[in-house]
């Protein structure tokens, strides 16, 4: 190898380690190159059915999507809240009542079985409640430990706030000049490549936006079903945990498992048929998701085999950390395009084709 070819490889190999170690903010970038997405395809629904300029487009979306947030978070968000912490307060007794549960299935199983009571013994496996009262000293470390741990809590929650706020700039710039920062990424790719980049980032860019408009019908079916069968078993909280089924429903596989979690345990401290029932309902109305709506609303080529999808999800959540577990399927989505344009067709079908004609 010349020395050119040896500082292009020292290079290669440089830019490869920075992106790396700044992976985090790269995911950022993606992320708000999504959200951008997002409103250029608003912001061409917009311009399809109303012939205006593109900046004014883009100016009624913004404000329309200002609009939308503010009343939402004017009506849905304080019911929300209050519900959701109601909710979180009976988990501890909803878990208690599902231990006693437990407890008296193990004693009828021994009962029947040996014709002994375990129920004693088994009580004694729970620590009594007067142990679980902290002395002096204990509660102070106690109360120390908690304050460090609401200063890091108020640390997680500023780093939150400014990753959101650095990814709503970049979606924002993104979305004034698209055409401008598409240019630039091409223009990183070989000038032989160029025209073929291009098309391969406007198939990207169909993908993200099929992806978004499946995602969002997709979840507010799913928030509306799971609040008409919680509405009709007569579960409390029914605005909190359809949100929540709908919010968490962007996370496939582990969003479905976690939303069922909370009205089972509002419904177990009613009856437990009515906990059984939820969880009837929620798998019914996920399978319909899976394989109803989903497949209706999505286009093609945004279709994810399950394996693929969980895969993903596994890699970018050990890459990225709890970011990549949200972005797994946006990501997913690129790479799956990518694949199958760069690697699939211009690689691996050229050379089956030269390797036939030789």
């Amino acid at each position: 190898m010349t020395l050119p070819n040896w500082l292009s490889l020292a290079a290669l190999v440089a830019a490869t380690a920075l992106l790396w170690s700044l992976r985090q903010v790269v995911l950022l970038m993606f992320a708000g190159v999504v959200l951008a997405m997002a409103i250029c395809t608003l912001v061409g629904i917009l311009r399809e059915r109303r012939a205006m300029p593109r900046p004014t487009a883009l100016l009624i979306c913004l404000l329309g999507l200002i609009a939308l947030i503010s009343l939402g978070s004017a009506v849905v968000v304080p019911p929300f809240i209050e519900e959701f912490s109601v909710l979180l307060r009976k988990l501890p007794e909803a878990a208690r009542t599902l231990v006693s549960m437990a407890l008296g299935s193990l004693d009828w199983i021994s009962d029947s079985i040996y014709g002994d009571d375990a129920l004693p013994d088994l009580q004694q496996l729970i620590p009594d409640n007067q142990s679980l009262i902290p002395d002096g000293s204990t509660l102070a470390n106690g109360v120390s430990t908690g304050l460090i741990g609401l200063l890091g809590l108020a640390g997680n929650v500023g780093n939150a706030a400014l990753r959101l706020l650095f990814t709503v700039a970049v979606a924002l710039m993104v979305s004034v000049q698209p055409h401008a920062y598409k240019d630039a990424c091409i223009q990183l790719v070989p000038s032989f490549y160029r025209r073929r980049a291009h098309q391969i980032l406007l198939q990207c860019g169909e993908a993200l936006s099929s992806w978004m408009v499946g995602v969002l019908i997709s979840s507010l079916a799913v928030s509306v079903l799971c609040g008409l069968a919680l509405s009709l078993l007569g579960v409390k909280l029914v605005l909190a945990n359809a949100l929540l089924a709908g919010l968490l429903n962007v996370i496939p596989n582990v969003g479905p498992t976690i939303s069922t979690v909370f009205p089972m345990a509002v419904a177990i401290l009613d009856a437990p048929w009515k906990s059984a029932a939820v969880l009837g309902s929620y798998i019914l109305i996920q399978n319909l998701e899976s394989y109803l709506i989903t497949p209706s609303v999505m286009h093609h080529q945004v279709k994810l085999l399950p394996g693929l999808t969980l895969a993903a999800q596994f890699v970018f959540t050990v890459v990225f950390g709890p970011i990549g577990l949200l972005m797994a399927l946006p990501l997913a989505v690129v790479f799956q395009v990518l694949i199958r344009e760069v690697l699939v067709h211009d690689v691996l079908d050229r050379w089956k084709s030269k390797r036939l004609t030789t």
